[in-house]
């Protein structure tokens, strides 16, 4: 299969360029205010609801299920998943509360077609979010889908110019967009109150154990469509059997169908890094450093990484560690903006602190949960204007290419050695201070630095009017991926 070229890249990105530049107003996209006034609601449950389809329940999908009943203009009509083992409790919960129970559709190329269904949302892995929505889309279908909202660079483009061409609502699920603490935290920034922001901070201190080393080849539950469940990626059987199964949930440490923690409890703390800094396009420059440490296993994706992301007057700090690890001005997973009044912590979804230059409280912020982020999307359906949307798709596809952006710099890397001397940040004295760091929390770890080593990631220039690279074609050729036959994202819209 031909491989999809940097012409054919640009060919697609001179559109791409004029609509970034047509979303963009003051720094932000699109306006984010609801209407006044609601549409009226229906009158009763049955009448003129829309009608929903989940993809992917055995996770995060249940929150979809759970969220869409309880908004009262939409109701779950399907279930949809190839485990037929794991749809259980998401077809007893619609059945409890809507007194009918849903249909269950394996396929989701069946779904597609499916004209009785309004919406479709997706929680499947990484790998298979962006055709899911492409698919949908094309079909007629409103999409509400999870984060990242792409496996590659390209994909997420062509999600952008999908929802463009066909005039589809489509949400990515970054719900701290709609957390009132959230939202109030970035009204404080944009205030200029806290002076100007240098430094974007975004972190994912999470513990993530090993998932296991195992000899030879898995076998996938005989109650999954496992050459389905690969779709996109390539057919290969499963090597990694943990607490989760052979196929679910680790399939987030390997590179065919996740994106590592950066693009996975990641992606989050990404988004609201970069509306911290309110940049509408891709950065000038990115270097990943890290490595998968403090154990061996069949995890491929870093479990402790630093990424670097130059905008020219500001830059994007990322940090992962996947081992136990204490937190940084009270945050774990969550954001630091670094501004030259004092600092704003974001230490989870919904909340902010603010401090002076003295570390003296000023303000807080708080309030958040899933519930806003499905209503804001529904609203924004029902009025048929996408520019409601807090998550708006173009918001998702930015803030998942940088997780891989970062990824790339990574992968292209050499090793090493801890033992040996070297500036990785040059005179980038934020980056600099964040690697000391790494290297004494993996001290605390008691990895053996004398003996290991670490990914030292290739510096990649951006050329973000085409979302590439600047003379890199093996960095290039990364921003795309071989789809098997069936399943492939369109090279253009």
């Amino acid at each position: 299969m031909r491989r999809f070229n940097r012409r054919d890249f640009l060919r697609i990105s001179s559109s791409a360029s004029a609509l970034l530049a047509a979303a963009a107003v003051d720094g932000t996209l699109l306006a984010q205010d609801k209407p006044k006034e609601k549409p009226a609601a229906p009158k009763k449950k049955t009448d003129g609801l829309l009608r929903v389809a989940v993809v992917g329940v055995h996770g995060r999908g249940m929150s979809h299920v759970g969220g869409f009943l309880k908004n009262p203009y939409t109701t779950v009509t399907t279930i949809c998943d190839c485990d037929s083992a794991v749809i259980a409790g998401a077809m007893k919960a619609v059945a409890t509360a809507t007194g009918k129970e849903p249909k269950f559709e394996q396929d989701i190329r069946k779904l597609v077609e499916d004209k009785d269904i309004d919406i479709i949302t997706i929680a499947t892995p990484n790998h298979w979010h962006s055709l899911a929505s492409i698919w949908a889309m094309e079909h007629g279908k409103d999409v509400y889908v999870e984060k990242p909202v792409s496996h590659n660079v390209h994909e997420g483009r062509v999600m952008v110019e999908t929802a463009r061409k066909t005039g589809k609502i489509c949400q990515a699920g970054t719900q701290s967009r709609s957390a009132p603490g959230l939202r109030d935290s970035i009204e404080y920034i944009r205030s200029g109150k806290l002076g100007k922001i240098s430094v974007s901070r975004g972190l994912c201190y999470k513990p993530r154990g090993s998932i296991g080393k195992v000899d030879g080849d898995q076998q996938p539950p005989s109650t999954m469509d496992y050459d389905l469940w690969c779709g996109p990626a390539p057919y290969k059987l499963p090597h990694r059997k943990t607490k989760f199964g052979t196929v679910h949930y680790d399939w987030h440490w390997i590179w065919d169908y996740g994106n590592g923690d950066l693009g996975n409890q990641g992606i989050h703390e990404m988004d609201k890094a970069r509306w911290g800094l309110g940049k509408m396009t891709l950065p000038k420059s990115v270097m990943s450093v890290g490595g998968r440490f403090g154990y061996i296993d069949d995890g491929e994706t870093a479990n402790t990484q630093i990424c670097v992301f130059d905008y020219g007057d500001s830059e994007l700090i990322f940090e992962v560690r996947g081992l136990n690890t204490k937190d940084l001005k009270g945050a774990k997973v969550g954001n630091i903006y670094y501004g030259e009044k004092g600092i704003l912590v974001c230490p989870n979804y919904g909340s902010g602190i603010v401090y002076d230059l003295d570390g003296k409280v000023i303000q807080k912020f708080s309030g958040g949960g899933d519930q806003l982020h499905f209503d804001n999307f529904v609203d924004a359906v029902r009025a048929r204007k996408p520019e409601m949307l807090n998550g708006h798709i173009l918001e998702g596809h930015l803030s998942s290419a940088l997780c891989h952006l970062g990824n790339i710099s990574y992968r292209l890397g050499t090793l090493v050695p801890f033992s040996k001397s070297t500036q990785a940040f040059g005179d980038d004295k934020e980056a600099a201070e964040t690697m000391t760091r790494m290297v004494d929390h993996l001290k605390d770890n008691k990895v053996p630095l004398d003996q290991t080593e670490y990914h030292l990631g290739r510096k990649l220039v951006i050329e973000p009017k085409t979302e590439s690279f600047v003379k890199d074609k093996e960095a290039d050729a990364m921003l795309f991926r071989e789809y098997r036959k069936g399943f492939e994202v369109p090279e253009k819209v």
